[in-house]
Order: C-alpha cells, then structure tokens, then sequence
C-alpha cells in the first residue's frame, strides 16, 4: 500500500513536467512555423522557454497548451509544413487571414481535433481541401475565402454538423453542389459566390440570399428557376386562384400587423415596461424586452463566444457601470463563461447606418483596441456583445477598487499601448475617430497591456455630458469631435497617470479642469507637486511624460501633436530610459 501511495505521489510531483513537455513540443513546431513563413513572427523572443508570451499565441493555463494562434495581417509568406500547426493538438482557433500564404493545406490539419473555427481567408492556398479536414467535428465557423482551392465543393462539409458560418466564395471550386447540405441545421452564414458553380441551389440552402450565390452559375431559389421549369405553363384558372390566394394572405399579414403594432404601442406607453437600467441588479436575470426578436449578428473568429440569442436570454447579470453610450453589463451563461453586453441608449441613426458603422467597427482588429463580438439591433433595444478582460479597468485601478498601485513603468508601457490603439484608429482614415476616450474605457490584461474600448460608438448616439473632464475645449464648446480632440482626451488619461487624480474630482473638488491645474502648476516650477505620491520613481523620469501630456492638452488644436508623433515619442523616451520589466 505504501509503495503504491509513494508511486502516486511521484506520479503528482511529474504531471507539471509531463504538461510542460506538451508545450515544449508545441513551442518547438511553432520555431518550425516561424522558419516557413517568416513575416512578424521573426519578432517572437525565442529565447523565451514559455510560447504563450509571443504575440499571437494564445495558452489555456489550466492545461498548459497552445490552444489559439492568431496571425491576421503578419505578412506571412509561403506554404505551412507538415509538423507546425498540424503538432498544436490542443488548437482551438486558428486564424491566418490575409497573409500570402500558399500551397495545400498540411493534411495533419486533422491532428487538430478541438480546433472550433478556421479563419484562413485573402492568402493563396490551393488545390483541393483534404479528407481529413472534414473529420473536424468541432468546427463552428470555417472562411476560406478569397483563395486559390479547386475541384467541387467537397461532401465532406456535410459531415460538420456544428458549423454555424461557412465562406468559402472568391475561389476556383468548379461544378454542381455536390451534397445538400442538409446535416448543418446550425448554419446562419454562408457564401460562395464568386465560384464556377453550376446546377441548383439545394432546397436547404434556398434561405440564403442571393448575394450568398452571385457570380457563379447557380440557379434555383433564391436566384432565377433553372431552365425547363414549368412556370409558363400555368392555365388561367390556376393563374386566378394563385392571385386570389395571395390577396387573402397578404390581407391576413396586414391584420396581424396592425394588431402587432398595437401591441407594441401599449408596451412601449405603459409604466410598467419603462425597466431603468439601475434596476437590473447585480446576479439578476435582464427582462425580455432586452432581446427582441431580432436575431443576433456575430462578428470576428472566435467561435467559443457565439452564444445563441436563447442562450444570451437566459444568462444572469450584473450592472458593471453607465457611460455616455448607455449602461455596460457582465452577463454569465449556464457554461459559467462571461459576455460583456452594453445595452445603447439615444441611438440616433437608421438601422441600415447603425448596421454599417457597427460591422466597420467589428472589421478593426488592433491588439489594443477591444474587439466587438456581435451585436443585435432591435426595436426597442441596441446591444453590442465583447469579450470581458478579467483586470479590471484602468479607472479602478488608479482610483481605489482595485487596492494594488500600479508602478510608474506600468503606467508607462500603458500610456505606450492606449497611444498605439489610438494611432491605429486614426491611420484608418482622417475622419475615423474614438469619441470617449477615458481611463473607464481602458482594460487592462493580466500582463497589464491596455485594450481601448468604445471606439466609434459617438456616431451611433446622441451625447449630452461634459465628458468627466477629458473633453477638448472645442468639443464643450460646439460638439465638434475630431482625432486632435481624441488626442487632447489621450493627454488627459496620460495627466491622470502621471497625477493619479481623476479628471472628474479635479472639475467637482477644484472647479477647474485637470489639464489646466497641471499647467500653472508647471508654469509656477511645481511639477513636483503634481506627481502621484504613490509613484516611487525620479522626478525626472516622469518630466518628458509631463511635458507630452501638457502639449497634447493645448487648448488649441493644431497645436496639439498627432498620434504617431506621441507613439514615437513614447518609444524614444521607453529607450532613453531602459525600460525593462513591464515591456
């Protein structure tokens, strides 16, 4: 009994070995990807024994393996070898779109068993998908397009019976559909325009629109009939009855219009449908009138957080706060994950606009920048859906709920990362911009790297506050939102690093706005005083922050410096100091 008891001890003491020798063979298979593809993967630190801290790779702690590789846009080039990604077993997502890559797909694809979404669209793959991908039974959401793959439409997709999106248009498939698709009866989203197609559009896929089919030379619903279908050769009785038939069933859809209409009248002037916000409670489920009918349109690659609108009905939730846009909950589902849902309030634009801006929302992807997960439009209610980041916010901690100081090198690497999300933003086209930049709206990961949230949210609402301090003069003054006010809101979270002071106390306690205390404060030489006690770092250090800070808070705005000037000025003071711990 005892050597059995001392064999199981030594077997617990080796689990942490034998775990981490399944992420030494993963991290040996992605050097081996690294030396095929090159691109911004030459910037991972392989001197580094752990890969879960290369950009890119993400790790489930729990079992200590590679479980997501995002390269999108990494300018990676040439084929994928056997042995790189095929060796990651514990893959659950895999995205490499719009990279040059090209070849076949590596057939130990199929090792992957987990693997739950596939995004390797706008790259140069080619040849026919492999039989082993189709044994992927996991697979929720697959996009091949905008590639180079041949032959017909392989049958195989019929045997992924959890995919909910499939995109596979603007490739050289040829021929008729070979399967009908009939096993995916999770599938919302699929496309394959653009394709030699020929021949009907099976009964299972007539649903979809026709943008899902055009350029190719499909027929049947929701396209033309195929030819020699019979319907010219209706007689007149039957032409008559279809005509009759139809106006009684558009009468009947009328009916039930208007009393559906009358309906929502009554809800929407009745007292007891007026649900405040405030009085969803923490751990408490939110009233239906939450999500309507409308179902909810999921946007990006990460297939775990696709949550069915009966799902997001049935979830508990907690009030995390109120904003300009409206008010932010943390919802959590019966699989115990967590959605962030922001329920929008004052929306001031059609839904065909309010659609568009939030689908180009969803399109940006910056590793500072939150990303939107989905969304639903609905008549009486907005929502936006994002992944939660578990840190807490940069609010809370500088101002008091999150008790941990954070040290002057970490406010600095922070500063250098909200700059870079900010740049991002702006180098998308000189009228893109965020709107409500503040340190509430500033994440913070595990490794204390900031995501910026609720950017581009300003153009879906009509706003009425002051903004809590981070205004520019000019947006008090006319409304007028612009990148060189965003940057005038970006000196003032950087004031707030620096001081430790809330913007917001500094108006309510001080009458007057941070940035300008800070100024007399400089210009009286009493720099010192403005500096956050709790910062144990030289004064001197922090002055060049300051003096960045001061000059993007200038009260004129083409005074101020833009966005790329402030990121390279951060990284020249990051090597002038010697930045060390929190790069």
């Amino acid at each position: 009994m005892n050597l059995l008891c001392r064999r199981f001890l030594f077997f617990l003491l080796l689990l942490p070995y034998l775990n981490s020798g399944d992420l030494a063979d993963e991290r040996a298979a992605l050097i081996r990807l690294r030396s095929a593809v090159r691109g911004r993967t030459l910037l991972w630190n392989t001197t580094t024994l752990d890969p879960c801290f290369w950009k890119g790779v993400g790790c489930d702690k729990t079992i200590n393996r590679v479980t997501a590789l995002r390269l999108p846009g990494s300018g990676l080039s040439g084929e994928l070898p056997p042995n790189t990604v095929g060796s990651l077993a514990a893959l659950r997502v895999l995205s490499l779109r719009e990279n040059s890559l090209s070849g076949r797909l590596p057939p130990d694809l199929a090792s992957c068993t987990v693997l739950t979404g596939v995004y390797l669209q706008g790259n140069r793959f080619s040849g026919e998908i492999p039989d082993g991908f189709f044994t992927l039974n996991r697979l929720q959401r697959v996009d091949f397009s905008r590639n180079d793959f041949t032959g017909t439409i392989p049958p195989g997709f019929d045997s992924l019976t959890q995919l909910r999106t499939l995109f596979i248009e603007n490739n050289r498939f040829a021929g008729p559909l070979t399967t009908d698709f009939h096993s995916l009866v999770r599938l919302r989203n699929f496309n394959v325009s653009f394709n030699a197609l020929t021949g009907s559009i099976p009964s299972r896929l007539a649903a979809f629109p026709p943008q899902s089919f055009v350029g190719t030379s499909l027929c049947g619903r929701p396209l033309l009939p195929c030819s020699g279908a019979d319907r010219d050769k209706l007689s007149g009785g039957a032409i008559a009855g279809i005509a009759a038939g139809s106006l009684v069933f558009i009468l009947l859809i009328l009916t039930a219009l208007f009393f559906s209409w009358r309906k929502c009248r009554r809800r929407e002037i009745s007292p007891t449908n007026q649900t405040s916000p405030a009085s969803i409670s923490p751990v408490h489920k939110p009233p239906e009138e939450i999500i309507t009918s409308n179902e909810i349109v999921f946007l990006g690659e990460d297939d775990e957080f696709a949550y069915s609108l009966e799902e997001l009905m049935g979830c508990s939730a907690e009030v995390m706060g109120k904003g300009l846009v409206g008010s932010t909950y943390k919802a959590y589902t019966e699989s115990g994950d967590q959605v962030i849902v922001k329920r929008l309030r004052n929306v001031c634009v059609s839904e065909e606009q309010f659609r568009r801006r939030v689908e180009e929302i969803g399109s940006i992807v910056h590793e500072n920048l939150d990303v939107l997960k989905g969304y639903l439009y609905g008549t009486l209610e907005k929502l936006l859906l994002y992944q939660p980041n578990h840190n807490g916010s940069l609010s809370a901690h500088l101002h008091g709920t999150i008790s941990t100081p954070l040290p002057w090198e970490a406010r600095a690497k922070i500063a250098g990362g909200i700059a870079r999300g900010i740049r991002y933003l702006h180098s998308i086209s000189t009228k893109t911009v965020h709107g409500n930049i503040k340190s509430s709206n500033v994440f913070l990961t595990a490794n204390l790297d900031p995501i910026v949230s609720e950017y581009g949210l300003v153009d879906l609402v009509a706003f009425f506050d002051d903004g809590g301090g981070y205004r520019a003069p000019e947006v008090l003054e006319c409304g007028y939102i612009s990148q060189e006010a965003d940057v005038y809101s970006f000196g003032v979270v950087l004031l707030e690093l620096i001081t430790g002071k809330s913007p917001d106390k500094a108006v309510k306690e001080d009458g007057s706005e941070l940035a300008h205390l800070v100024r007399l404060a400089t210009r009286d030489q009493r720099d010192i005083e403005v500096i956050d006690p709790a910062i144990n770092d030289s004064p001197e250090n922090i002055e060049p922050f300051l003096s960045l800070a001061i000059s993007c808070t200038a009260p004129e705005p083409h005074t101020r410096p833009s966005m790329a000037d402030i990121t390279r000025r951060l990284d020249e003071i990051k090597v002038s100091q010697h930045f060390g711990k929190y790069d």
